[in-house]
């Protein structure tokens, strides 16, 4: 009787929150790794704490680690593109244009997810999945482009914008490698677990040959938000995206990135000192809108 006190709908939407309000926040925190640490190590650091307790949990759970080759190879390629060049690319992106910003312009997620699924895996959506994902993309063109106009057009803004669609889209690979392996076989927290393993391998190597200066900060913003995105942005809120990703499908999950853009705008507002005049409302809205859509269409099937 327990077992039917919270149904499998419910249990998505509220993992879908928790996610939403995890990673509307860490759009802010990223923002405190960045200064006198390199960011490529700072994302080293994020990710390897975050694989080694991924790791530890699935020892304490008993949860095998074995993965097929073909597993493996799904898996490493969710790593390097989901951790690894996604990320490298946030922080980049947030170096240069507020966080918010970095956090609309994922709300076109769901878009790219929409057509790398269609041409890649043969899966279908419904009309109203991609009217609503289109316009999230507008949306997103909108707030991208009152973000360059109010900065005057320079080039750190443009830069900054291209950094985040280039995060974007090698998330939407990242995604469909994770289905990948899902249907390969792999279970979801040891496939994380070795994604991440995997992503913060290669960014280390890449480290190593560009000379990148390994340091941590001793500061207290620096190690709590390292601690608040290794164990809530990384372990918990990918452990539940790629949990709800395989119950309900990566529609479903996308819908995490409309959700994030309203927390991370108020953090932005409250702690960077950002304005978001009415061009910015008025994509928020295409975004929250279009996404309003899409949760409600039907479920993606294979063609």
């Amino acid at each position: 009787m327990t077992r039917r006190i919270l149904s499998p709908a419910v249990l998505a939407v509220g993992g879908v929150a928790i996610c939403a309000l995890i990673w509307g926040t860490t759009w802010y925190a990223i923002t405190l790794q960045l200064g006198t640490v390199a960011p490529l190590a700072s994302i080293v650091w994020r990710f390897g704490l975050a694989a080694i307790l991924l790791f530890l949990g699935c020892l304490i759970f008993h949860q095998s680690l074995r993965l097929s080759r073909a597993q493996h190879l799904a898996v490493a390629a969710q790593g390097v593109f989901a951790f690894s060049i996604s990320y490298s690319f946030t922080y980049a992106a947030e170096g240069l244009i507020a966080s918010a910003i970095v956090a609309v312009i994922f709300a076109s997620l769901a878009f790219i997810n929409l057509i790398l699924f269609r041409v890649a895996a043969g899966q279908r959506a419904a009309l109203a999945s991609w009217g609503g994902a289109l316009m999230g993309v507008v949306g997103v063109g909108v707030l991208s482009g009152s973000e360059i106009l109010g900065a005057g057009l320079g080039q750190g803004a443009a830069t900054g914008v291209g950094f985040a669609l280039l995060a974007v889209a090698a998330s939407a690979f990242g995604n469909l490698f994770a289905f990948k392996g899902q249907a390969a076989g792999a279970a979801v927290i040891p496939s994380t677990a070795w994604a991440m393993a995997y992503g913060t391998g290669v960014l280390a190597l890449y480290g190593l040959a560009t000379g990148v200066e390994w340091s941590i900060e001793p500061s207290l913003s620096y190690i709590g938000s390292l601690l608040y995105l290794s164990i809530f942005g990384s372990v918990i809120a990918f452990g539940l995206y790629f949990t709800i990703a395989r119950a309900r499908g990566y529609a479903l999950a996308s819908y995490i990135s409309a959700l994030t853009p309203p927390i991370a705008m108020l953090v932005s507002v409250l702690f960077e000192d950002a304005r978001f005049g009415w061009p910015a409302l008025v994509g928020l809205v295409l975004v929250l809108g279009g996404q309003v859509l899409l949760i409600r269409a039907p479920k993606v099937s294979a063609a």
